[in-house]
């Protein structure tokens, strides 16, 4: 069993993955005895050793590095690998079967006049995508491909190579989002830190939300606000498993041993446009990610999440 020691002015109950500790009591009033408290949902609050006092610090702990860790390289494996696998047959379908003559999205080149050029076609419409989509490459090697080289793991073509990257890191994507979760639910986190509370689905509260992130007026402290929760829990618990099934039913073995991994999606045709999607939703989040990382101290965060440590607090 945890245990939890708490101090006045500190939030014990959803600490904040990024945020500082908020403490109202004058820092020489914490116990000098205070070694290493620990927090459910991956967190431990420390003194700073090289202070006479004691201050607290707080930090994630080393499973949630180490899972956090595991699945970002994972996945910045799987995107790219992802996209040279789909580029040996770029058109999605839904359904079982493939139907070559209706595909719902199609990536391809097409000559036009002296020139090759290249388009997207989604249901019944088109766009001219040359030099990025179905056409790309440096002047005079341009060549047909759905996604550029620069955007595929391996960058030349080798679906062989791709899947291989792919499967390889399917597995750390599969071991690191267990470990998320298994610790997540022991101690508490995505109960308290991911689910929203009532006060914050209250009308004005969300449009209070939408428009500090617009505005990008984000608290420096405090735990995850509601979009925040919102896109954590669907990608923790929607996205992210939803792939993990949606690729087993790609694999002939595994769907003839477990039909249900594509009858989920309605035909393994149709679990691969919802693998497709599913990746495009991943790669926004992770944009959004990344550009709020950098709008909010980002040196802090990375040192906290990479190497636990984190700003003192008094």
């Amino acid at each position: 069993m945890t245990h939890l020691v708490a101090f006045p002015g500190v939030d014990a109950a959803a600490p904040h993955l990024h945020g500082p500790v908020q403490a109202s009591r004058p820092r020489s009033e914490l116990p000098q005895r205070l070694r290493r408290v620990r927090f459910p949902g991956g967190y431990v609050l420390s003194p700073d050793p090289a202070s006479s006092d004691a201050e607290a610090t707080l930090r994630p702990r080393l499973w949630t590095r180490l899972s956090h860790a595991l699945i970002a390289v994972s996945v910045f494996l799987l995107l790219p690998s992802g996209l040279q696998i789909f580029n040996a047959h770029p058109a999605l379908y839904t359904g079982e079967v493939s139907r070559f003559d209706a595909p719902w999205l199609e990536i391809g080149a097409r000559e036009r006049g002296e020139a090759m050029e290249g388009y997207l076609r989604i249901g019944g419409r088109e766009f001219e995508t040359t030099g990025v989509l179905g056409w790309s490459g440096p002047p005079g090697e341009a060549e047909k491909r759905a996604f550029p080289a620069w955007t595929t793991l391996p960058g030349y073509r080798s679906l062989a190579t791709g899947r291989n990257w792919h499967l390889a890191a399917a597995w750390g994507l599969g071991l690191g989002l267990a470990a998320y979760l298994v610790g997540g639910l022991a101690g508490g986190r995505l109960r308290r830190n991911l689910v929203p509370t009532r006060a914050m689905l209250a009308p004005r509260a969300v449009l209070a939300d939408l428009a500090a992130h617009l505005t990008l007026r984000l608290p420096k402290s405090g735990g995850y606000n509601l979009l925040q929760r919102l896109a954590y829990l669907a990608v923790v618990v929607l996205v992210l498993p939803a792939m993990i099934v949606s690729g087993l039913a790609m694999s002939p073995a595994v769907h003839a041993a477990a039909p249900w991994t594509g009858d989920v999606f309605g035909g393994r045709q149709s679990a691969r446009s919802a693998h497709f999607l599913g990746a495009g939703l991943l790669a926004l989040f992770i944009g959004v990610h990344l550009l709020m990382l950098v709008l909010h101290q980002p040196l802090r965060r990375l040192r906290g999440m990479t190497l636990g440590v984190r700003e003192t607090r008094p």
